[in-house]
């Protein structure tokens, strides 16, 4: 990965490499940014520029030894750690999916934690960074460098970190073998423990403009300006949702499909309906049902938002069928429903990530819905 490869974040990019130029990299980096703004993609391409073999005052080669094997990510000091899911042949380490990592990670560097998943085949379980890859993290960093001077570590949401992998990595991140590199990649910062992140040096990386979305459509998708114009004011900066947008709604129709049946039934006090509402909720995957939820949480914002706004353009994004729904139901979204509606919301979301009863959870939510959307 390169840095010319990336759409934008030129400051980012100019403080990294400012930082090798001056011989002053950090043990341990913390790159955090909300979903889409290619934090983890900026890490790849950091960790390529740091081992290149000609790097030049820009960017890496592309062509030395080490540059064609972190483009293949096979480069021996080279090591990723990410969420996986149970296997019930071996311990949940991240190097039982490296094969499959590496490939959807080649694909394009950005992506959701639910796409990941979902390519290994996730059902009803979260991805996690369990106890036991605490041991194989430890044991890879206390091997000597292979070919490049420096061992680079990759941690993707440490968020989701089991707390006891978190504790026992303490020590060997505040003090690291020799030419040892640490870059933690999150999306929510908040949820890694205080330890680990004072441990670190912050990198916040912003959102994509929308100039930088919009040409990145028009490049690798041969959009019209127009289009990509259009998507990228609806993404707002999440370069991942610009692409799910330009490549299929499917998931994105699910879940407004599912919202609308939602509120409609509970609008209707249906209570039938609800409940088999809540049974089918139920049947999906803990990830489908935290992402029913997370984008439940958005469409409430952009209705409140179309609600406060006399000109109902600015501030929202919405797109497509989005469009059509909300124009005839942002009414009902108030000042007086919204909090405790997004409270609910994040309580169900609280709920499902500690494993708790699905179908509990999701009836409990629409029984307080149908209460409160009136």
């Amino acid at each position: 990965m390169k840095f010319s490869q990336i759409p934008g974040q030129k400051d980012i990019i100019d403080r990294l490499i400012g930082s090798v130029r001056c011989e002053r990299v950090s043990h341990a980096q913390l790159f955090s940014g909300p979903e889409g703004c290619g934090s983890l993609a900026l890490a790849l391409a950091y960790a390529t520029y740091i081992s290149c073999e000609n790097r030049s005052g820009n960017d890496s080669c592309g062509i030395c030894k080490s540059c064609v094997k972190y483009e293949k990510m096979i480069h021996p000091d080279l090591h990723f750690v990410f969420p996986v899911i149970k296997n019930k042949r071996e311990d949940p380490v991240s190097d039982s999916f490296i094969g499959e990592w590496r490939d959807f990670v080649r694909k394009s560097p950005f992506f959701t934690l639910n796409s990941w998943l979902d390519s290994i085949g996730v059902e009803k379980e979260q991805g996690l960074i369990f106890a036991s890859e605490a041991a194989e993290i430890i044991k890879k960093l206390s091997l000597k460098t292979f070919e490049s001077d420096v061992k680079i570590m990759i941690i993707w949401l440490p968020e989701r970190m089991h707390l006891s992998t978190a504790n026992k990595l303490l020590k060997i991140i505040e003090e690291p073998p020799d030419r040892t590199l640490f870059l933690l990649v999150s999306e929510e910062p908040d949820k890694v423990i205080p330890t680990i992140l004072s441990r670190c040096q912050h990198i916040k990386i912003p959102g994509f403009t929308g100039d930088k979305i919009k040409d990145y459509l028009i490049s690798k998708y041969g959009s019209s300006s127009e289009k990509a114009a259009e998507i990228a004011r609806i993404a707002n900066g999440n370069i991942i949702r610009a692409s799910d947008l330009f490549e299929n709604q499917e998931s994105s129709l699910q879940n407004l499909d599912s919202f609308r049946s939602l509120m409609r039934y509970s609008w209707k006090r249906d209570i039938l309906s609800v409940i088999r509402w809540s049974e089918e909720m139920a049947s999906r995957g803990r990830e489908a049902q935290k992402g029913f939820i997370s984008y439940a949480l958005r469409l409430l914002r952009e209705n409140l938002m179309l609600s406060l706004d006399q000109q109902k353009h600015r501030l929202v994004y919405l797109g497509g069928e989005e469009v059509t729904f909300s124009e005839k139901f942002h009414p009902y979204i108030n000042q007086r429903n919204v909090y405790p509606l997004t409270e609910e919301l994040n309580q169900a979301f609280y709920h499902i990530e500690a494993n708790g009863n699905a179908r509990i959870i999701f009836l409990d939510l629409a029984l307080k819905v149908v209460r409160l959307i009136r």
